[in-house]
């Protein structure tokens, strides 16, 4: 009998150290399990560190396996695993058939590392989480659930669903993005073409025209071609978007960065309702799937946390996972942070006077998801007239700066005339 000490969360979520006898780390593991415990880290007492295990998150480095897997890969892996399961074959020859029939490359790689630490003793949950790149938090969570509940088949299921649903809405806002996205990129690359080649062409005439008494518009016009012409303004003007992307993804590195960003972002117009809407049905769906998978409420809400795409909704669900922690409800630090609608607060409210809290989220998600779908259409119907106004009055700018001396002088001669 080896001794392993083990660092676990209980019902309620407070860390719990201590130690066990047990054979080996997966009887380990299951000992603690079986006491009703979340177990985070499993270490051999005595053994260096380098020995030690991860339960949960960690990583290993093998050969080709470091690699990025497409979302659309990690779906139809977990559907088809889903499918062989409930059709009663045992895990380990369900992966290695699904590895046979993947096309070389990472993916491949990963499923056969899966399959090896599989026939090595590991848990699916296990050897999934050893790899974060391929396979996010919230699956390695909702499997690890389903192998405790024995429903692995249903959970993979689930967590396919998921994804599809998830990447559908992520789909939709990016295929409204795109459509402004390259009318914009487009319209600011012409006009740069005009003030940079055909307005400097128009300055000698129209000068010699007027003799220097040039109209107030066509010289402010004149002076903007001019910096961008012969002073580098086109360099500053390309990369301005470069350098502004820079700083964000810079900002973002950091958690402060990210909170501020994300209250900018939910504080513009239109984008901010969009994008606080897509975040209420991420989180309210991710964390309704986990519930419902058996995922322990404190678990369930840490992974969410982790995986909610907007710093304040993240800071809003640690808030509650606190709350909750200290006995109270989910519904009133919702309330009280004031960051979604009451609907919302209500909603969950019912679900937890209920018991069906997951299926309240889940129908949160539903309704907030039909509801981007209309706010998506709103948006493309008004930036479409506002773009067209918008480059309508910067050319009709430039057109008025060219011929402005043009008419001056028409109407000078006529006067005299």
């Amino acid at each position: 009998m080896s001794i392993f000490q083990y660092t676990a969360l209980d019902a309620q979520g407070v860390e719990i150290k201590n130690e066990i006898e047990a054979l080996s780390q997966k009887e380990a593991i299951s000992k603690i399990r079986n006491m009703g415990y979340f177990p985070t880290k499993v270490t051999l007492r005595g053994a260096t560190k380098k020995k030690g295990a991860r339960v949960a998150g960690a990583t290993v480095k093998r050969r080709g396996a470091g690699g990025k897997v497409k979302v659309k890969q990690v779906t139809q892996f977990a559907r088809q695993l889903s499918t062989l399961q409930d059709a009663g074959l045992p895990i380990l020859r369900s992966l290695r058939i699904l590895e046979e029939q993947q096309k070389s490359g990472t993916f491949k790689r990963i499923i056969g590392y899966v399959a090896d630490d599989i026939e090595g003793g590991s848990t699916l949950s296990e050897a999934l989480g050893k790899y974060p790149r391929a396979f996010d938090r919230l699956l390695v969570s909702m499997v690890a659930a389903g192998e405790t509940g024995g429903v692995l088949d249903l959970i993979l299921a689930r967590v396919a669903d998921f994804m599809e649903k998830a990447q559908k809405l992520k789909g939709r806002v990016k295929s409204a993005m795109i459509y402004p996205a390259v009318v914009i990129t487009a319209a600011f690359l012409i006009l740069l073409g005009l003030m940079l080649f055909v307005v400097p062409s128009f300055e000698g005439a129209l000068t010699e025209m007027t003799e220097g008494g040039l109209p107030g518009i066509t010289r402010a016009v004149l002076a903007v071609s001019g910096w961008i012409a012969l002073q580098y303004g086109w360099a500053i003007l390309l990369g301005v978007p470069f350098a502004v992307i820079f700083m964000i993804k810079f900002a973002r590195r950091f958690r402060i960065g990210r909170l501020v960003l994300d209250s900018i972002k939910l504080k513009i117009p239109v984008v901010g309702q969009l994008s606080g809407k897509v975040s209420v049905t991420r989180w309210t769906r991710t964390l309704g799937t986990l519930i419902s998978a058996g995922v322990p409420i404190l678990d369930a809400l840490t992974v969410t946390r982790e995986t909610a795409g907007n710093e304040v909704f993240a800071k809003m669900l640690g808030n509650v996972h606190n709350s909750i922690r200290q006995g109270d409800t989910f519904a009133a630090p919702l309330r009280q942070s004031k960051t979604v609608d009451l609907i919302v607060c209500n909603m969950v409210a019912v679900g937890e006077e209920t018991g069906d809290l997951d299926k309240m989220l889940l129908k949160i998600a539903e309704n907030f998801d039909e509801q981007v779908d209309v706010l998506v259409g709103s948006l493309m119907s008004m930036l479409e007239p506002i773009m067209i106004v918008v480059l309508g009055t910067m050319v009709m700018t430039i057109v008025l700066a060219i011929f402005a001396p043009m008419i001056t002088i028409i109407t000078s001669l006529s006067s005299g005339a």
